[in-house]
């Protein structure tokens, strides 16, 4: 119920109020507290919302996002609520603005419901790193729902809220898609302001949208998108989609990569589903195009030296004396700085942190972290290249379906689950996952289609495509 925007305006249209609609999805909530999706809430300021959206309706001066409720990752402003990267280090604090992305959704009468669990500052794949306990994925809880932004995923797949938000720095939104079964989008780097987004690693860090239609993902894309004064790496240009009927009706070039579909480890159900969907689309007057991208084993090398770098500087000012957890243990300066960072920060972050300390270290700073800029330069060019002959690329999201909980403890082996979506970031290219099917074992697993820089609308029609030869 409520699943999507225009199930929501079907309902306002009938005499259903957006309080009405809101006290469904908080009921919804409370009953389903075990998957222990929101850290918070937002029960106050969400009703306060949805009566003033209301009051616009009785008047028709509503947004077009009116009645929609929506929650956020833990890792987005919102003026007066507080915001914690579901770390410590950030516990109780409490934001005083409020994110470009959350804002213009709001000045669309969207009702923001609460802010949901994630891995610590977004660095993990499966969120189980969260101070606040693990997601549980609803279709089976003793499986992962992936991460960083499990809970924005989770709380779209048990139908807590019509759409979430979520971040995505190497997968955090395509790879729990996939887990989930729900559509992940994130954009091109820029295309939706940053401003506001709790940053891990600034020049891959994109804000995206869980949804249960494509539809949905457009229309929020298009409201959230566009220049940003306070973002200066934001794209200063409007690039809206188009509704498919005003789009261009040229033939569609497909770029399938020969060694995604031939990698180590893909499941092999995955495989045969990708193959087949890939001959679908050839059946469908999709031109199919292989391609070869050498670079697929040097993804993940290359994404965690420079993420973990940006990380190691972005993360210095949590630190108990700028920002942040300050222990009490501590005894001067050193102290503090020391004990503070110890006390706030988990496993993860920490790794990471020092990860991206010792690459950004003099001794080393060349054999690392400019031999990755050089190496992310080339994949750049690359995908550039690949773009200038197709319209879109396919491959798998992941190369599994979701593992069991405490499954996976080896940190390489939990960083490999990003080999396929990693490259959209290192590129800055947009992408979705989309459901592709369900496994024998009971599991759902999804399919991605990347588009060229600031294309969203080839992704979007590609992928809306694909859904309706899979429904067929």
């Amino acid at each position: 119920m409520y699943s999507s925007i225009i199930d929501v305006q079907r309902a306002l249209s009938s005499g259903v109020t957006s309080v009405e609609i809101l006290n469904y999805f908080l009921d919804k909530i409370k009953s389903e507290k075990k998957l222990n999706v929101f850290l918070e809430v937002f029960e106050e300021s969400a009703i306060n919302q949805a009566t003033k959206v209301d009051e616009k309706i009785k008047s028709k001066t509503q947004g077009c996002l009116a009645g929609v409720v929506i929650a956020i990752k833990d890792n987005l402003c919102y003026k007066n609520h507080k915001v914690s990267a579901s770390s410590k280090m950030l516990k109780d604090f409490k934001s005083i603005y409020t994110a470009t992305a959350v804002q213009r959704l709001i000045d669309e009468d969207a009702i923001i419901i609460g802010r949901v669990n994630c891995d610590e500052f977004a660095m993990g794949g499966s969120n189980e790193n969260s101070a606040f306990g693990p997601v549980l994925n609803s279709i089976n809880q003793d499986y992962v729902p992936g991460g960083s932004s499990g809970g924005s995923a989770v709380a779209v797949q048990a139908g807590l809220c019509t759409a979430s938000l979520g971040s995505d720095t190497g997968g955090s939104i395509r790879q729990p898609a996939a887990f989930t079964g729900t559509i992940g989008f994130k954009p091109t780097y820029g295309a939706i302001s940053r401003h506001g987004l709790i940053a891990y690693a600034s020049s891959f860090d994109q804000i995206g949208v869980f949804t249960n239609t494509i539809e949905d993902s457009t229309v929020l894309y298009n409201v959230m998108h566009g220049p940003d004064s306070y973002d200066s790496t934001a794209i200063q240009q409007s690039n809206r989609v188009l509704p498919e009927k005003e789009s261009s009706d040229k033939k569609i070039t497909v770029a399938v990569i020969s060694e995604y579909n031939e990698a180590k480890g893909l499941d092999l159900e995955i495989k045969q589903k990708l193959v087949q969907t890939i001959e679908k689309l050839e059946n469908a007057e999709m031109t199919i195009k292989e391609v070869s991208f050498p670079f697929l084993e040097v993804l993940v090398p290359t994404y965690y030296v420079i993420t973990t770098a940006e990380a190691s500087s972005n993360l210095s000012r949590f630190d108990g004396v700028h920002y942040g957890h300050r222990s009490e243990k501590a005894i001067g300066v050193n102290e503090t700085y020391v004990k503070s960072r110890t006390e706030g920060f988990g496993k993860e972050v920490k790794r990471r942190i020092m990860a991206g300390t010792f690459v950004l270290s003099h001794e080393y700073y060349d054999a690392y972290f400019t031999k990755a800029q050089k190496v992310r330069r080339l994949i750049y060019e690359k995908t550039q290249d690949i773009f200038s002959n197709c319209d879109v690329i396919i491959m798998p999201t992941t190369s599994s379906t979701a593992f069991k909980l405490n499954s996976v403890t080896d940190p390489v082996e939990m960083y490999l689950q990003d080999k396929f979506t990693v490259h959209a970031n290192l590129s800055g290219n947009p992408a979705i996952s989309i459901p592709l099917g369900i496994h024998s074992n009971g599991l759902p697993y999804g399919l991605q289609v990347m588009g060229a820089v600031c294309d969203e609308e080839m992704v979007f029609r590609v992928a809306e495509k694909i859904q309706r030869l899979l429904n067929d």
